[in-house]
């Protein structure tokens, strides 16, 4: 506007390349920051602009005067543009970013609250069991107790040893909600049921190996969450490897209970998304006080727990 008021104003001096510089920043910025239809108003703008410079300039009327200052205000255009579309669209990969981020962690939570259902409902069976227990030993010690005193008190002293179990699981079943579910009457595996586990699993798959270092006796439901970890890692080898063995070894030291499932396979093509597994393995873990890890070195898998074992 002002460049054409000088114009208007007579024989004014003017020396274009000085007001160019002005009208390129301009119209970078305009397409640069502008929003919605403002960018293209002020390129519409700049050509009026340049080409009323270019009617009543006569030392602007060559060819070489107007291909310089309308490819470089061009230019400045362009960039601009390109430069607001990189960033509108790195703006929304990181919106893309933060909302798969957001929807994986809500995965990982369903999946986790689903897991400790799962660990609640077979809580609550073993304390179930546990009482029905109780019940049973107390009954059979007030009908023997005038005639038979030694067989209640071994009977007391079941009631005390498995009041104490359930009270043990108790504890971890109480932050637990347990949906409605049918009743299940089939008994809950342990350690030593892990060998038909694993001929099952050699049937479906890989040879499995299975190792165990000592023994005793466990809490009922540390001896299941054993058992489903075990279960797990071998549904994961069936699933997601392409090994032909794995091996399994369960050992009993002073103070916990190791578990490793190792395989000798990479990871098989077309597996599919990783599922739940090693959350709900890891959640059976700690809710024992444990810990699980699982690691890879490109030709096979290992998932290694400890759970301590709590007077057992």
């Amino acid at each position: 506007m002002l460049l054409l008021l000088l114009l208007a104003a007579g024989n004014v001096q003017i020396l274009f390349f000085g007001q160019l510089v002005p009208i390129v920043l301009a119209v970078y910025s305009v397409a640069r920051h502008g929003q919605g239809r403002l960018p293209w108003v002020g390129a519409i703008a700049a050509a009026v602009l340049l080409l009323s410079v270019d009617l009543f300039i006569d030392p602007l009327h060559s060819p070489g005067e107007i291909a310089p200052h309308w490819g470089v205000v061009t230019i400045a255009f362009l960039a601009g543009r390109g430069l607001r579309g990189s960033e509108d669209r790195a703006a929304a990969a990181a919106v893309r970013a933060m909302e798969a981020e957001n929807a994986t962690r809500e995965r990982a939570r369903a999946a986790v609250a689903e897991e400790r259902g799962r660990i609640a409902r077979e809580l609550h069976d073993i304390v179930a069991h546990s009482v029905s227990v109780m019940v049973v030993q107390a009954g059979a010690a007030e009908q023997v107790v005038a005639d038979d005193p030694e067989f209640a008190r071994r009977a007391l002293g079941t009631i005390r040893t498995t009041g104490t179990g359930a009270l043990d699981e108790m504890r971890r079943v109480v932050a637990m909600l347990r949906a409605p579910e049918p009743a299940d009457l089939t008994p809950q595996p342990g350690v030593q049921t892990l060998p038909v586990l694993v001929d099952a699993a050699r049937d479906a798959g890989p040879e499995v190996d299975l190792t165990i270092n000592g023994g005793g006796p466990l809490p009922a439901g540390l001896d299941l969450t054993a058992y489903r970890i075990v279960q797990e890692a071998l549904t994961n080898v069936r699933r997601h490897s392409a090994a032909d063995r794995a091996a399994v070894c369960l050992s009993f030291t002073g103070e916990a209970l190791e578990i490793s499932v190792i395989d000798d396979g990479p990871a098989r093509d077309g597996a599919g998304e990783p599922g739940h597994g090693i959350i709900g393995m890891r959640e059976r873990a700690v809710l024992f006080g444990g810990s699980l890890d699982t690691s890879t070195d490109g030709s096979g898998f290992s998932v290694r727990a400890v759970l301590p074992l709590e007077a057992r």
